[in-house]
């Protein structure tokens, strides 16, 4: 669907690599193909989690090329602020586990797609930032709301408004990412995580994935409502079933994914 992100199928894991060298920048074909990749994966079964990652050595992502703005045209802005939404949303709304192997820089747009992330693996020597406030823009795919969830106000504020970047050990500290690495683990680390997954119930893991982000627009009283009703729920799958016999069989669970 776009010669600028590569799908490769790893067991239960896909494997998203970023191929707009020179910096992995963000396009409107690009944008599309994430979502429509990401909607196809959730129709496939067999797949329980996702890795995004880049084969750049310097990139993760530069986010978008700054040369669609150069003329000021506002239709163009809302365009592109739309394809960046709508694909960064659709990979928030993965129903499995979504896992950024962050090997380099991570700018802008190449930012905000990790934060879309469930997980982030960053490599030691990555920095990260939201700089669009410099060149007069502001991040607009998710950059604003989805960094104060993780960070807090005060950084988020820090590096949005002063323009901070942020190194790796720093982004450990403050909880922009779950784990650093060597420099060329990311990946690797990254597939490691995504296969612990597939221990895990996928119907199970997509329900617990739903009560954690609804925090993000439900109170926490309607939250633990829909704990109980999403367990209850469980009970019409065959994987809950699998899952229980095959801890009192002391076997390994056979996921159907149903």
């Amino acid at each position: 669907m776009t010669d600028k992100l590569i799908v490769e199928k790893q067991g239960n894991i896909a494997v998203i690599t970023m191929n707009n060298p020179p910096a992995n920048t963000w396009t409107e074909e690009s944008l599309k193909g994430l979502a429509q990749v990401v909607k196809e994966l959730n129709e496939d079964r067999s797949i329980f989690s996702l890795v995004l990652k880049s084969d750049s050595e310097k990139f993760f992502s530069a986010g978008a090329d700054l040369n669609l703005f150069a003329d000021g045209d506002r239709s163009v802005a809302r365009d592109i602020s739309r394809y960046f939404g709508e694909a960064f949303e659709t990979l928030s709304q993965f129903r499995g586990v979504s896992i950024a192997a962050i090997n380099g820089w991570a700018m802008g747009g190449g930012l905000e797609v990790a934060l879309a992330c469930d997980i982030r693996i960053a490599e030691e020597q990555v920095q990260m930032a939201l700089p669009e406030a410099a060149v007069g823009l502001l991040p607009c795919a998710g950059g604003t709301q989805n960094l104060t969830m993780l960070v807090g106000e005060g950084w988020a504020k820090k590096m949005i408004l002063c323009g901070e970047r942020v190194k790796a050990p720093k982004a450990l500290e403050i909880g922009l990412v779950e784990e650093v690495v060597e420099k060329g683990e990311s990946a690797n680390r990254a597939i490691e995580l995504a296969t612990q997954v597939a221990n895990q119930s996928p119907v199970a893991v997509a329900a617990c994935k739903q009560l954690i982000q609804s925090n993000r627009t439900r109170a926490w009283d309607q939250g633990y409502i829909l704990e109980r009703e999403l367990f209850v729920d469980l009970f019409h799958t065959e994987d809950q079933k699998e899952g229980v016999n095959a801890f009192l069989e002391k076997r390994k669970p056979e996921w159907k994914n149903r």
